[in-house]
């Protein structure tokens, strides 16, 4: 099975996006991303939901919301941190991640961490454009990834005995 196989859904995903509004001038390319990654892979626009929250902090609690709801094969956390004169970088992108991380574990679904920790805005607008590739789009892919990747662990090993 090719990468490309692996990702045609086999039936539909469910996708939440929870996305920050502090430097949203940024998480939008990111959304972007997401969905076009979303969009060739097959996940149609009425399998997505997308919700905004006020920062990177608040990212985990919306996560595990969705999370919770049932309604959702893997959610895609997106935001832009980025480092400024005091330790508040440290911080928010610190909690965020182990806060999305957690509602993985704790809801048994992928949360696919696409939240930049940058330096500098430039360093931001490079990730969130097509310098050095969207990471809105790269955690999209992994999202799916992930999802086929759980969908087949559950329908237990092929011939091979791999999955």
């Amino acid at each position: 099975m090719t990468r490309k196989d692996a990702l045609t859904p086999q039936s539909p995903m469910r996708i939440g996006l929870v996305a920050s509004r502090f430097n949203q001038f940024i998480v939008e390319q990111l959304v972007a991303g997401a969905c076009d990654a979303l969009s060739r892979n097959g996940v149609a626009e009425s399998d997505r939901t997308l919700v905004w929250v006020p920062g990177a902090f608040e990212l985990p609690l919306m996560a595990d919301r969705m999370a919770r709801s049932g309604r959702f094969d893997a959610i895609i956390a997106l935001g832009a941190v980025i480092r400024g004169g005091t330790p508040h970088f440290e911080y928010v992108a610190g909690e965020s991640a182990r806060g999305l991380s957690r509602v993985a574990l704790d809801n048994g679904i992928p949360v696919s961490f696409g939240v930049l920790t940058t330096d500098n805005i430039e360093q931001a607008l490079e990730r969130a454009g097509t310098g050095a590739g969207n990471k809105g789009f790269d955690a999209a892919m992994t999202a799916l990834e992930m999802i086929t990747t759980l969908r087949d662990f559950a329908a237990g090993p092929g011939p091979a005995g791999s999955i």
